[in-house]
C-alpha cells in the first residue's frame, strides 16, 4: 500500500515536471513580434505575429479572425501597411480603428 503511494505520488510530480518543461521550452521558442515605437509604446508586426498575439492586442479579435489574418498573409504574403486588414474579410474599419495605434508592418 505505501508503495502504491509513493509510485502515484512520483508519477504525480514527473507529470508536473514534464508540463513545465514543455511550457518553458514553448515560450523560450516564441519568436519576437513585438516592436518598440518611438514613443515607447509596444506595437504587434502584423507580418509576424501569430493568430494568439493578434487576439491579444486586437480589441474584437477572436480566433476565427485572427486565423482569417494569419491565412490572408499566408496566400497573399506581407501586408505592406496598417490598412491592408481592411482586405480580410471580417475586419472592417472600426475594427481596426480600435487597435491601430497598436500595429505596425516591418
Amino acid at each position: 500500500m505505501f508503495r502504491v503511494r509513493i509510485a502515484s505520488l512520483f508519477l504525480v510530480l514527473c507529470s508536473l515536471c514534464l508540463g513545465y518543461t514543455q511550457v518553458a521550452a514553448a515560450a523560450k521558442a516564441a519568436p519576437a513580434v513585438i516592436a518598440e515605437s518611438s514613443s515607447s509604446q509596444a506595437k504587434l508586426n502584423i507580418n509576424s505575429a501569430d493568430e494568439l498575439a493578434l487576439q491579444d492586442y486586437m480589441i474584437g479579435i477572436g480566433a476565427a479572425k485572427a486565423k482569417a489574418i494569419v491565412k490572408y498573409r499566408e496566400e497573399n504574403g506581407p501586408f505592406s501597411s496598417v490598412d491592408d486588414l481592411l482586405e480580410v474579410k471580417g475586419i472592417g474599419v472600426k475594427t481596426l480603428e480600435k487597435s491601430r495605434d497598436k500595429l505596425t508592418v516591418e
